[in-house]
């Protein structure tokens, strides 16, 4: 699936739109971390990978922009669990 996810800095969010429907990532920003503490994905769209593809894109956020992740929400962590090669982003 190729999706657009934008940066919704106002709302701290990552955010992207499938069917007029919104999924998004909202974080918060300390010093030089960032708290991915919440996904969502409307009912009907989950089971496709969105959450995944917009959680690589704030992976990929944190990591051009020197912050270390905080995975507060379970999906984020489980998303950590499934691809190693974002372990070295965690806090």
């Amino acid at each position: 699936m190729d999706l657009e996810v934008r940066h919704d800095k106002d709302n701290e969010q990552f955010v992207t739109e499938v069917d007029n429907q919104i999924a998004y990532l909202s974080y918060s920003i300390s010093d030089d971390e960032i708290d991915f503490y919440r996904t969502f994905t409307p009912p009907e769209l989950r089971g496709k990978g969105i959450a995944k593809i917009v959680v690589e894109y704030a992976f990929t956020f944190a990591k051009e922009n020197n912050l270390k992740v905080i995975p507060t929400c379970s999906y984020v962590q489980v998303f950590v669990e499934r691809n190693d090669k974002y372990k070295d982003l965690l806090t």
